[in-house]
């Protein structure tokens, strides 16, 4: 792929180029890879322009035509997985089959909000002395998405599929640290023949002039975001003059509870896998595991052996299991929290510190990490990490193991490993979490609401709740 087709961005159905421009590193050995176009306040305003021009004939397209640019795009996704997972590693580290993986799932995304576009209708109901009722929904009009840099592919693709199937015009601003693979990915989307204005893709290196130039145009009528509970408290607070529709996935501090009739082998590789993929820096990745007294420490030899055979290196490079940090200040952010543990009385049983590998290596990496004898009053415990530390505590009885569990601000996933099916689904009842795995590692597919409680957000991407998020609901009563 030409490396000067990303410096460019998405406006009016015209690839044009910005006026400056701005380095992406490889985040595993800090040397440059490209450059992406630095949109400004002004390009963003000409893309809303544009949306608001294209919103009425988009949302006259029916269902079916919507979904198909959809379908088109997931089959281009997977003629070109190679080429993109290349690309994806390379701007994010994550090792190159989780790449992969991420991309082949975007375009289940993809298929299923094609699928969405055809169910989000309403419903008439019976009638009344008066007359008949309807229920309609209608596209909330354009919107933006805002999207991460830990996930660059499946965010962005999620919420595009979601909002284009409701016939809401959309532009994307993806994260800094990672444009270039959602330039690709906006590029697939836009061969398939979508309309000028439909979607747009505004990079830029400086989110807050762009973004706070769009959120003070009460023409923008949603906001998707993806990232820090900070940064979306403060998209709540950006306009006090008008109200517009808001979903919000933020940070997350999840737990995990293995119960004293767990099949251990099977638990310990799905904690694992849980915590460490994408070197642990995933909203939903287990940031606490509470393991029953009776078998913790099986449990946590298990567990020590899985994570030393873990593999530290460049994404691209074979074997390698676990990636870099995206940048030093995540770094600092993991030792911060490790030595606040060890100087609080934790103990270090694998890793704690970071990996020094080849000299061209040299990015923020560290060794994947278990801690125990953890309190509660260590950062490890409050704050998350999102990094490649997993803290473990014990429990003695199921009342503490979901208290302990539910004694944070943040409610976005949680893990419950066990046998007893009473036992699970008491647990997961009282757990006040969006996404429960119940011995399950990766608990998010397309069909299933994805989003948290709490601090952790409001409203759902994904599953039938999904594309609601993209809709107005019109009440209209008939009287005959």
């Amino acid at each position: 792929m030409p490396t000067d087709s990303w410096a460019t961005l998405l406006v009016d159905g015209q690839w044009r180029p910005g006026a400056t421009s701005f380095e992406v590193v490889d985040p595993a050995t800090g040397e440059p890879i490209g450059r992406a176009a630095d949109g400004t306040a002004r390009d963003a305003l000409a893309a809303l322009d544009a949306a608001c021009a294209a919103a009425e004939a988009w949302r006259a397209v029916s269902a079916e035509e919507r979904g198909g640019h959809l379908r088109r795009a997931a089959a281009a996704i997977r003629d070109r997985v190679d080429v993109l997972a290349a690309l994806l590693t390379r701007e994010n580290g994550k090792p190159l089959g989780e790449a992969r993986a991420e991309l082949l799932g975007s375009a289940r995304m993809l298929e299923w909000s094609a699928e969405e576009a055809r169910r989000a209708g309403g419903r008439v109901l019976p009638p009344s002395p008066s007359g008949p009722g309807l229920v309609v929904k209608a596209p909330v009009g354009p919107a933006l998405a805002i999207t991460p840099w830990n996930f660059p592919a499946s965010m962005l693709i999620r919420k595009i599929g979601l909002a284009l199937a409701a016939g809401a015009p959309l532009i994307v601003k993806p994260a800094e640290q990672t444009p270039l693979i959602a330039t690709e990915l906006v590029r697939v989307l836009h061969d398939t023949g979508l309309p000028a204005g439909v979607l747009q893709s505004i990079t830029t290196s400086r989110p807050a002039e762009v973004a706070g130039a769009l959120l003070a145009d009460p023409r923008l009528r949603k906001v998707s975001f993806t990232g820090s509970t900070e940064v979306g408290l403060g998209l709540l607070r950006a306009t006090d003059t008008h109200l517009r529709r808001t979903s919000l996935e933020l940070g997350g501090h999840s737990p995990a509870i293995v119960f004293a009739d767990a099949d251990l082998p099977a638990a310990a590789a799905g904690v694992v896998a849980a915590k460490f993929f994408n070197a642990g820096q995933s909203c939903i990745a287990v940031n606490r595991l509470y393991a029953h007294r009776s078998v913790h420490d099986e449990l946590l030899g298990l567990i020590e052996e899985k994570v030393a055979a873990l593999r530290v290196g460049h994404g691209a490079a074979e074997g390698t299991t676990i990636g870099p940090l995206i940048d030093q200040a995540a770094l600092d952010k993991v030792e911060r929290q490790v030595a606040d543990a060890v100087e609080r009385g934790a103990r270090v049983r694998v890793g704690g510190r970071r990996w020094s590998g080849p000299a061209e290596l040299k990015g923020a990496f560290y060794e994947p990490t278990v801690l125990t004898e953890v309190g509660d009053d260590m950062l490890v415990t409050r704050e998350e990490t999102f990094g490649p530390v997993l803290p473990v505590y014990s429990f003695d009885t199921d009342d503490e193991a979901v208290t302990r569990a539910n004694a944070t601000e943040y409610g976005l996933a949680a893990y419950l490993f066990g046998r007893d099916l009473s036992r699970l689904w008491t647990a997961a009842d009282r757990l006040d979490f969006g996404v429960i795995g119940v011995n399950d590692p990766a608990p998010v597919r397309p069909e299933l609401p994805f989003g948290g409680m709490r601090n952790s957000g409001q409203e759902r991407e994904g599953g039938a709740e999904g594309i609601e998020a993209f809709l107005e609901t019109k009440a209209i009563a008939i009287k005959l």
